[in-house]
């Protein structure tokens, strides 16, 4: 059951770097709408690989209990190793994925905040900026 667990859970961690990947794409392209329609995907997966991690958990508590004479790694097989090496690795590889994407992100953020607050005029309310009370909404500042 382990093994099971363990290929799911690699199989949703892979599908989340591909998805975050074209997510990358698609920001670097200005094409918002398809990282939208892959967010309830990209979600779902995640939940299948936090449920799944939750398994592998669960199993490897199992073994130690039934087996406390024993330590992890004799307690696991060839494949179940390698297995756990990949889940690593994944994991590993989706942090620097998600680094990238994070720092996307946060330019595109920037680069809108900058837009709105020169189309819209704002005043500080306190440590609160808000739209200016000015009748002429939009102004242009140069």
């Amino acid at each position: 059951m382990l093994s099971h667990h363990l290929q799911g859970a690699l199989a949703d961690l892979r599908d989340i770097i591909e998805i975050t990947k074209s997510d990358i794409e698609d920001i670097k392209a200005a094409k918002h709408d398809p990282q939208f329609e892959r967010l309830s995907l990209k979600e779902e997966k995640i939940k299948s690989f936090e449920a799944k991690k939750a398994m592998i958990d669960h199993e490897i508590s199992s073994l130690m209990t039934k087996n406390p004479d024993l330590e992890l790694p004799n307690l696991l097989n060839e494949e179940q190793h390698k297995a756990l090496g990949e889940l690593k690795e994944e994991l590993s590889n989706l942090r620097d994925i998600n680094k990238k994407y994070a720092k996307l992100v946060l330019t595109v953020s920037n680069l809108y905040n900058t837009f709105l607050e020169r189309l819209v005029p704002t005043e500080m309310d306190g440590y609160e900026s808000k739209a200016s009370k000015d009748p002429s909404i939009l102004e242009v500042r140069v």
